[in-house]
Formats: C-alpha cells, sequence, structure tokens
C-alpha cells in the first residue's frame, strides 16, 4: 500500500474525524469517552500500522522531543516500580499517555479534517453546561462535577471553552461553525464557573497573557465579538453574587491569610497549604529519587503522630499540586521528566505560532489550541494534581498529540 496519505480512503479519513470529534464531545458528559477515545485510536493505529508508522517517520524530526518525552516519562515510572518493589499497574497511566501518539500519527496519515476537532470540543462544552447547571441549580449540589470530581470537571470544562475559542479563530469564515464555536467557548466558561472551581482561573490568566501577545493575529469581526463576549461573562460571573464567584476568591484569600497566622488547616485552602508543607518535608528526605506515593501516605501519618503536621491531611488522596507531587514520588529527576512532557508540547506548539505571522494561516489557530491545553494543565496543576486520574492524564496526552497532529497537516495547507 502506497504510504502517501493522499491515497488514504475517504472512510478513514471520517472515522478519524470522527474519533478527534468524540475524544472531546464525551468527555464530561460520560464516565467513559476519554477512556474510549484512547482505546479506538489505538485499535486504528494498529490497524492502519504501516501508514501510520510511515507518517510517524515522515514528521519523526518536527515530533521526536516530545515523543521522547513522554517515553521517557513511562520509563521512569516503570524504573522506580521494579526498583521500589510496586505493583506494576502504576505504569499504566504513563504507557497509555505514551500510546497516544497513535491520535497523531493517524491524523497525519489519512489527514483528518480539524475542523471535527473543533465540532467536538464546541458541542462537549455546550452539552456540559445543562448537565451541570441542573446539579447545582435543581439538584442543589453546591460543587458539581457530573460524573467526576467538581475541579476536574470545572478545569476541563474551562480548557473546552477556550479550545472552542481557537476553533472559532480558525473557522473564522464560516458562520455556522463561529456560532457553534462560540457557544461553547461561553458554555465552557460558565460550566467551570458553576462548578465553583478556583484553580481554573490560573489558566484563564495565563490564556489571557498568550491572547494579548497574539491579539494583533486574530482576524475577523466575529473572532473579535467573541473575545468581548467572553470578557462580558466572566464580568458578569464575577458580579452576580448567587454565583459566588467573588465570595470564593475572598474567601481564598481570608483561609490563606487564616493558615498563615494560627495554622488553621479546616478549610480548603489550609488544607492545601497544610500538605503542602508536609511535601516539602518528603521532599528534603528523598530530594533525588523521591519515594512511591504508599512511602509518602506512611510518611505522612508519622509526621501527624509526631504533631508537626494536621492529621487532616491524611484525608486527602494526593498532594494537590503536581510538581509537589512530582517532587515527592520521583524527586528532581523525576520532576525534570514529567516536567518534560509539558515543557516539550509548549515548546512545540510555540514554534508554530510564531510561523507564518504574515499569512496568518490555520497553524496559527491549532497551535493556539495547543499553548492552552499545555497551559491549561500548568495552571490547574497549581492546586490541584489534575494528572491524579486516567481522565485527567489521557486527555492531555491525547489532545496534545492531536493538536500537534492537526498542526503538522495546517502547515501543508491541509484544511
Amino acid at each position: 500500500m502506497n504510504s502517501n496519505p493522499t491515497n488514504t480512503r475517504e472512510p478513514m479519513r471520517v472515522w478519524i474525524g470522527a474519533l478527534a470529534f468524540l475524544l472531546p464531545f464525551l468527555s464530561l458528559v460520560t464516565s467513559f469517552g476519554v477512556n474510549l477515545a484512547s482505546f479506538l485510536f489505538l485499535a486504528s493505529a494498529l490497524i492502519f500500522f504501516k501508514p501510520s508508522r510511515d507518517a510517524l517517520v515522515r514528521h519523526w524530526p518536527q515530533v521526536r522531543w516530545v515523543v521522547l518525552a513522554f517515553l521517557l516519562h513511562f520509563l521512569f515510572v516503570l524504573a522506580c516500580a521494579l526498583l521500589r518493589g510496586e505493583r506494576l499497574s502504576v505504569q499504566e497511566k504513563p504507557l497509555r499517555m505514551l500510546l497516544s501518539v497513535s491520535a497523531l500519527v493517524l491524523v497525519v496519515a489519512v489527514r483528518a479534517p480539524r475542523r471535527a476537532l473543533w465540532w467536538g470540543a464546541s458541542a462537549g462544552a455546550v452539552a456540559a453546561l445543562p448537565f451541570i447547571a441542573w446539579q447545582r441549580l435543581v439538584l442543589h449540589i453546591e460543587r458539581p462535577g457530573g460524573f467526576i470530581n467538581s475541579i476536574t470537571f470545572g478545569d476541563l470544562a474551562m480548557l473546552l471553552g477556550l479550545l472552542s475559542l481557537a476553533g472559532a479563530i480558525d473557522m473564522r469564515d464560516r458562520r455556522r461553525d463561529v456560532l457553534l464555536a462560540g457557544a461553547g467557548a461561553l458554555a465552557g466558561l460558565a460550566a467551570s464557573v458553576l462548578t465553583g472551581t478556583r484553580g481554573g482561573w490560573a489558566s484563564l490568566v495565563l490564556a489571557a497573557l498568550v491572547l494579548g501577545r497574539h491579539a494583533g493575529r486574530i482576524d475577523g469581526r466575529r473572532a473579535r465579538a467573541l473575545l468581548a463576549a467572553g470578557v462580558a461573562v466572566l464580568a458578569a460571573a464575577w458580579f452576580t453574587p448567587a454565583l459566588g464567584v467573588q465570595e470564593r476568591f475572598a474567601e481564598g484569600v481570608h483561609e490563606a491569610r487564616a493558615w498563615y497566622e494560627g495554622g488553621t488547616v479546616w478549610t480548603n485552602v489550609g488544607t492545601r497549604l497544610e500538605l503542602w508543607k508536609g511535601a516539602a518535608m518528603l521532599i528534603r528526605e528523598h530530594p533525588v529519587l523521591g519515594m512511591s506515593f504508599d512511602a509518602c501516605r506512611l510518611r505522612l501519618a508519622e509526621y501527624a503522630q509526631a504533631g508537626r503536621l494536621d492529621p487532616m491531611v491524611l484525608e486527602l488522596p494526593h498532594l494537590h499540586n503536581d510538581g509537589l507531587q512530582a517532587l515527592a514520588t520521583g524527586g528532581v529527576i523525576g520532576f525534570v521528566i514529567w516536567a518534560a512532557t509539558l515543557y516539550a508540547p509548549l515548546r512545540f506548539f510555540l514554534r508554530r505560532l510564531a510561523q507564518d505571522t504574515e499569512q496568518r494561516g490555520p497553524q496559527f489557530a491549532v497551535a493556539l489550541g495547543g499553548v492552552f491545553v499545555v497551559l491549561g494543565y500548568v495552571g490547574f496543576g497549581l492546586t490541584e494534581v489534575i494528572f491524579w486520574s486516567m481522565k485527567g492524564s489521557l486527555f492531555y496526552a491525547l489532545m496534545v498529540f492531536l493538536l500537534m497532529g492537526f498542526c503538522l497537516n495546517a502547515k501543508e495547507k491541509i484544511g
């Protein structure tokens, strides 16, 4: 079979486009969507092996550092598990993140339509809003989270909204597509607000800085109108007492001050600060390679028994900060390897943002979406371990590799 993508059969192109749609669309409104998309991408790459392999070989110079970062992360986790006598199941997550490269090679091999991804992100955000609004406003759940916890739901809803914004910029000349993408952008922001999640706002600030840096390259009256509408939605959320955004922000500041002044732990912020104090103690003990998470839990319990930490921290499943979690369980070496899975994709997308400055082609919008994903996870990880769950980890890896594939296609002017 000729490996030239132009000879790819149309049904396969439609199939991969459907998977690119389903990943974001099912991510929040089902409990199985992200896992299902992961398996289908991998199975499709195995069935369509030769064109997928040829696509990876052809673009290896452009993608090698990202793929190697995920490979090194998997190998490090596997080595730590073997050396520490941990269950080998701990390497399932990094392995499946690495295998998400199947999404990249398929998108390039069949030249899947990138609009499918924008439609999926927009439709997923629009579907998530009434789902979470029902829980908040009808069922009176103070911190709703759909099928997952409220923090992860709010973070991913925010990310779907930002991806919808990138889609609106890309499809600015198609009125109906822009309307759907605009609705998705606003719905994602609104759904995140309804969860009461504060961590996502840090990612929004990072995204705003990127948008401000490249605002002059965003063409189209509709796209600019959407940016203005997004600002209006955020302002309305801030000044609407019933949503409690201002109250949550002020509450966070008060809780942080209370912890610093008196060590009050029995608050959301106080618990995190106490956990981070414990994390610093763990890191000092094993700074190079860290220790297993089970060992970390035992040491935290010993700190609590010795009166060095409040026992409240033992009720939480992780350290509520991705960087500290990586340092505690992998030491400096593990932290650097984990950080590479963020830095390498970010560098890939930023380099493409800097290309074709005058043409303002489709690669700009796709690369912008990639930057949103990476910086989104950086922001989420400041107050949460967003990579703790399989869903959060796979969504990141699949979305990074999908957007990389669409970037490579867009560079070749494939729409």
